[in-house]
């Protein structure tokens, strides 16, 4: 006998990104830490399916990004690098580039980065979360908005200071 399961049940899993965040100031002493767990974004999701499903054109370039607490609103769904109603991007470290995600292999259904990025602080900023994203420009609006994911309270870096984010994946 063979059981015939509507389409609208079939669940994929959607990989869960948890971004833990440690800030050190310029002696290396620890300022504080948190972690938080993302939104995947309509545009994430889609992208999965079509690079995953599909084998349409891939990138394994990823980047991390920092969310300002200035206008800040929210994070939503049908949030894009283009459109993002509810945050602006934090950029005042000196890194040319939003850090590259480099990540270890996967095991038990998890993938985590193989090490930290760091942003190097070069003034005062209230972080609100951050995202990742297929762009590596600072401030850039072109590419994959994978993700994004905010604290439930704000965090304050100084100039000098060195924020280190380590983002892990898991699929259940």
């Amino acid at each position: 006998m063979q059981i015939l399961v509507p389409s609208s049940k079939i669940l994929m899993p959607v990989p869960i990104i948890r971004y833990d965040f440690v800030c050190v100031d310029a002696q290396g002493r620890e300022r504080w830490r948190d972690s938080i767990e993302n939104l995947v974004t309509t545009g994430g999701k889609n992208d999965l399916m079509d690079k995953y499903f599909a084998g349409s054109a891939y990138t394994a370039a990823w980047y991390v990004g920092l969310i300002s607490n200035t206008s800040w609103g929210a994070v939503a769904a049908g949030d894009t690098m283009a459109s993002h109603a509810g945050w602006v991007e934090g950029v005042p470290y000196s890194n040319a580039t939003r850090p590259a995600v480099t990540w270890a292999a996967a095991s038990a259904g998890s993938k985590a980065a193989s090490a930290y990025v760091a942003f190097t602080i070069n003034a005062t900023l209230t972080v609100r979360g951050s995202f990742l994203t297929s762009n590596s420009t600072k401030s850039g609006t072109t590419g994959i908005l994978y993700s994004e994911a905010a604290f439930s309270t704000t965090r304050p870096v100084l100039s000098g200071d060195e924020l280190r984010v380590t983002p892990t994946m898991s699929a259940a």
